[in-house]
């Protein structure tokens, strides 16, 4: 009887020191039916969907080299809608933290954004998300109108009404956003002042301009493409905030900036990421 065949059944580890026979090991456990393998630590280790396939490797590779010696054990289980959770963490970014509802407890209600990521897009865990938010805390003015593009969870609309805004449109094009973002606003009791709208930027921005501010977490041939409508949706001395754009295309941003008519006021990177404040010359 195998190692293996000793086991209670599920997914099994299958780590093999291959003794002299390395190269022979591995392609026999690829014939015996393994799906992938990796070399750690000088063994070969890949993953059995049963103890009986677990055996079949031990003794594929006993076969391929008498003097490997095979080790096994059982795949821990793991409840994957918990585990996921571990990956997130409370976010500080300046007078301002973001966290997952079960973060959030002993955190200053008045200046955290909590947000359940459900499907959508901005948990603050991403650069892009936190270049904005940090921008934005030298940007909002009490009183403000905001318009935050490509919206997603809805996180900078709920920054900027924590700041001190009395209306955003948070703008999504996904339908499939949409409800987590108004759950979103209602979890932080913004919903006086964040209104989530789901449409096209492009045609909904006229609609709720003139605004003082404007965020967009966008890809930068978006942003590019948004640019002259931005202008004109902001009030006399209005500011965009925009993000999603990765360092090494700062260069091309700052030339259609420039093209269009904005100046940059401020810079903020992290990571591969850079986000900018500007402003219509």
């Amino acid at each position: 009887m195998t190692n293996a065949e000793r086991g209670d059944g599920g997914w099994t580890i299958v780590r093999v020191a291959p003794g002299s026979h390395p190269d022979a090991v591995a392609a026999a456990l690829f014939a015996a039916g393994a799906q992938g393998l990796q070399e750690i630590g000088g063994s070969i280790v890949t993953h059995a969907p049963t103890a009986s396939d677990a055996a079949a490797f031990e003794r594929a590779a006993m076969a391929a080299s008498p003097d490997a010696r095979v080790e096994t054990e059982p795949l821990p289980t793991v409840d994957w809608s918990e585990e996921w959770k571990r990956g997130l963490h409370v976010q500080r970014l300046g007078a301002l933290f973001i966290a997952p509802p079960w973060l959030a407890d002993g955190l200053d209600p008045a200046h955290t954004i909590v947000i359940d990521p459900g499907m959508a897009f901005g948990t603050g865990e991403h650069a892009t998300t936190r270049g904005v938010v940090r921008l934005l805390q030298r940007v909002i003015a009490a009183g403000d109108r905001v318009a935050d593009l490509g919206a997603g969870s809805a996180v900078l609309a709920i920054a900027a009404a924590k700041l001190g805004a009395s209306h955003v449109a948070a703008i999504e094009i996904d339908h499939d956003a949409i409800g987590n973002a108004e759950e979103n606003v209602v979890r932080n009791h913004a919903a006086d002042r964040v209104v989530v709208i789901e449409g096209d930027a492009a045609t909904l921005l006229p609609l709720v301009a003139p605004v003082n501010v404007i965020t967009a977490n966008i890809i930068s041939s978006v942003l590019i493409d948004l640019l002259p409508l931005m202008a004109s949706a902001l009030a006399a001395g209005g500011r965009a905030i925009l993000s999603g754009i990765l360092t090494d295309e700062r260069d091309m941003m700052v030339r259609a900036l420039e093209e269009s008519g904005w100046r940059i006021e401020a810079e903020d990177r992290e990571e591969n990421w850079w986000s900018a404040t500007v402003a219509v010359t």
